[in-house]
């Protein structure tokens, strides 16, 4: 059985249709961190952004309230690496969710056909 830990917002829909999902095929969720509460440290989040392929700003809620009111699109531009992984790990509303992994890949929201590649047993 495949295991997987989740970082994830109860209260988030998107959330809950990925957890049922992988319930559903049969992968088990060994930890689902409270995302708001508990964020990722900087460090976390860089080994996640480095096993998922994908670039840093995928890692963000681009929808989300706080990164509307932070006028982060304009401002994320001129930030390094380094610094969007800090202003990530300060905030779990900036993070996009949910962040599924199992140790060595990584996937981030919820998308049937990419958590079909990612986590259903072949």
């Amino acid at each position: 059985m495949m295991r997987v830990k989740v970082f994830s917002y109860d209260k988030c829909g998107t959330c809950r249709a990925a957890l049922k999902w992988l319930k559903a095929h049969d992968v088990e969720i060994t930890e689902n961190v409270p995302l708001f509460e508990t964020p990722p440290s900087a460090g976390e989040l860089a080994k996640l952004l480095s096993d998922s392929g994908l670039g840093i700003k995928k890692f963000f809620n681009t929808s989300g309230e706080v990164y509307k009111e932070m006028n982060l699109k304009d401002k994320l531009p001129g930030m390094t690496n380094e610094q969007m992984l800090e202003l990530l790990a300060s905030n779990g509303r900036l993070i996009k969710r949910p962040i599924v992994t199992d140790g060595a890949k990584v996937t981030v929201g919820f998308k049937e056909a990419e958590f079909e590649e990612a986590w259903a047993r072949g």
